[in-house]
């Protein structure tokens, strides 16, 4: 039986993924990096910390881990300044499904990201459970993220199903017992291996209704 329902936050809920990347590639730039495509694709799921590791193994910063995660975090909340596009259905999924399920978001953003968007989209009321990838050891695809948030749900999670849009967060979710609904992310598409092992796939959240989570079980 499915108990409980988790989110994935950044290409689920709001249209952010790409804005991460463009937060990236500012901060590199500070210091004469050019952050790729290749770079993008190897730190996609990443928490803070591996991200940062990653950017000074790659580039040699003049900044600390800790350091660059903060300049991150407040480029990432300037361009949240700028614009902040809610996905097709979002909002109306977890509408439908507040009523029904507890909640949980399970997100590689750092809380006080995750905490702004979803109360900047009214559905910050909606979620009982925050859960960071910045929580845990090691961020997307390892199932930490997703076995934290339904720690903290009180469910195990082969008794809740995710919403992801990425690969590693679907193999995150995958690994820590979840059944997972794939919206894939046209700009960072799962490969088809691993769409091969989600229980349902959807081109957007539009197309969900409540009653495909019976199928599931």
């Amino acid at each position: 039986m499915i108990r409980a329902v988790v989110f994935d936050l950044d290409g689920v809920l709001v249209e952010s993924e790409e804005d991460w990347e463009r937060a990236r590639h500012d901060v590199v730039g500070r210091f004469g990096g050019v952050w790729g495509e290749e770079d993008q694709l190897a730190i996609l799921g990443t928490n803070m910390r591996q991200c940062c590791r990653y950017i000074n193994d790659r580039f040699r910063s003049p900044y600390s881990d800790e350091r660059l995660g903060e300049m991150l975090t407040t480029r990432r909340m300037e361009l949240y300044g700028e614009r902040l596009v809610v996905l097709p259905g979002a909002v109306e999924a977890v509408n439908a499904l507040a009523p029904i399920y507890p909640l949980a978001i399970a997100s590689s953003s750092p809380v006080a990201v995750i905490r702004f968007v979803v109360e900047r989209i009214g559905v910050g009321d909606y979620f009982q459970v925050v859960a960071s990838s910045d929580e845990v050891e090691r961020g997307k695809p390892a199932p930490d993220v997703y076995q934290l948030a339904c720690e903290r749900l009180g469910v195990p999670g082969t008794e809740a199903v995710a919403f992801e849009d990425s690969g590693p967060g679907i193999r995150s979710a995958i690994a820590a017992g979840l059944r997972v609904i794939a919206v894939p992310n046209p700009t960072y598409p799962p490969t088809p291996e691993t769409l091969a092992l989600v229980n349902r796939v959807l081109a957007s959240l539009a197309d969900f209704h409540p009653e495909l989570l019976k199928a599931l079980i």
